[in-house]
C-alpha cells in the first residue's frame, strides 16, 4: 500500500527544524560558507559510514594536500591511500582518485551540479550526487542518509526504522516533504540530518528533547517496534575478511614509500600475529589472511612484484 506523500502540518515541520538546526548545528568545517564544491564531495565520500569525529583530521589533511581536482588527479595512488589511513572502505580512496580525473576529463576541473551528471563519476551514487547537488550547488531535491530516512521513517510515517533499502515510495515521501524553495530545501536536508545525528537516534531517541515530538506519528501511535528487525542484519567486524584486509594495508602504510614487503608478513599481519587481536577468530578460517591479500590486490589496492623469496607487495 502506497504512503501519504506527505503530512498535513508539513510548514509547522519545516519551522521546527529549522528553528533547531539554527540553534544545535554543529559547526563543521564542509558546512561553512565559502567551501568548495569538490572539498564537500570529499567530504560526503568520507562520511559513508563513518564517524564524523574520525573523518575530520582526515578531511582537513586531504583537502589541504588537494584542494582542488586538478590536484586530486595528480596523486599517486600509495599517496591517496597514506592519507586516507584507518577510515575504512579503502576502495572509497581510490573512487575519489578516478572521479578527480573524470572531473578534470569531461568537466574542466569544476564539480558538476547536474545530479545526473554526478552520478556519472566514479564513485559517486545516487545519495552522493544529491548531497553535492544540494550542498555544493544549493539544488532542491531530496538528500536521504541514513539518518534523514529515520527522521522522516518516525515523524512522518509512524514507523520505528526505515526499511533496510530505500524504495520509491519512501523516496516519493521525501521528494514530497521538500520545502518549496532550493534556500529553504537545503536546510531542511541538513536539518534533518542532524536532528537524527544527534536527537533521532536509532537505539535510544532522545524524544524529550526532539523539536518534532508534538508532531511525530511514531511517537503518537505509542512508538511501536520495529516492522523490519528480522530483514536487517548485523555487520560485524572482528574476525572477518575486512579486518584482516585493514591489517595488512596498515602494515603497508607504516613501510617506508616504494618498499616491498613479502607476502609472509603481510599474511602475519593479517592474523593479527603479534598485535594482541588475533586469536581464536583467526583460527576457525586459516584461509582469511591469503584471501584478504588477494582481495586487496584484485581491488587495485595494492600491488605484487617479485622478491628474493617469491611474491612481494607495497601500496600501488
Amino acid at each position: 500500500m502506497t504512503e501519504p506523500p506527505a503530512p498535513p502540518d508539513l510548514p509547522a515541520l519545516h519551522a521546527a527544524v529549522t528553528t533547531w538546526y539554527r540553534d544545535n548545528a554543529r559547526d563543521l568545517p564542509w558546512r561553512r560558507p565559502g567551501t568548495s564544491p569538490w572539498a564537500v564531495l570529499v567530504s560526503e565520500v568520507m562520511l559513508q559510514q563513518t564517524p564524523v569525529a574520525r573523518v575530520l583530521p582526515v578531511w582537513q589533511e586531504w583537502v589541504r594536500r588537494w584542494p582542488t581536482p586538478a590536484a586530486q588527479a595528480a596523486a599517486r595512488p600509495a599517496e591517496v591511500l597514506r592519507v586516507w589511513d584507518r577510515l575504512g572502505y579503502p576502495r572509497r580512496a581510490l573512487r575519489l582518485l578516478e572521479c578527480a580525473t573524470a572531473i578534470v576529463a569531461r568537466h574542466g576541473g569544476q564539480v558538476p551540479a547536474a545530479e545526473e551528471e554526478l552520478r556519472a563519476l566514479p564513485g559517486v551514487g545516487a545519495y552522493t550526487a544529491a548531497a553535492v547537488a544540494a550542498f555544493a550547488h544549493g539544488r532542491r531535491t531530496a538528500v536521504l542518509d541514513t539518518n534523514v530516512r529515520r527522521v522522516l521513517a518516525r515523524a512522518v510515517a509512524g514507523q520505528a526504522l526505515p526499511p533496510p533499502h530505500l524504495g520509491r515510495a519512501e523516496q516519493a515521501r521525501a521528494t514530497a516533504c521538500l520545502p518549496a524553495s532550493a534556500g529553504a530545501a537545503v536546510t531542511w536536508n541538513v536539518g534533518l540530518m542532524e536532528l537524527g545525528a544527534l536527537v533521532c537516534l536509532a537505539r535510544t531517541p532522545r524524544c524529550a528533547t526532539c523539536p518534532l515530538r508534538a508532531r511525530c506519528a511514531w511517537l503518537a501511535a505509542g512508538r511501536p517496534a520495529d516492522a523490519h528487525a528480522d530483514r536487517r542484519r548485523p555487520q560485524p567486524f572482528a574476525g572477518t575478511d575486512r579486518q584482516a584486509r585493514g591489517r595488512i594495508l596498515a602494515h603497508l602504510r607504516e613501510r617506508p614509500d616504494g618498499t616491498w614487503t613479502p607476502a609472509a608478513d603481510l599474511l602475519r599481519a593479517a592474523a593479527g600475529a603479534g598485535d594482541g587481536d588475533g586469536g581464536p577468530a583467526d583460527l576457525v578460517d586459516p584461509t582469511r589472511p591469503a584471501r584478504a591479500l588477494a582481495g586487496l590486490l584484485a581491488d587495485g589496492l595494492v600491488a605484487v612484484g617479485p622478491g628474493p623469496a617469491g611474491d612481494a607487495y607495497r601500496l600501488p
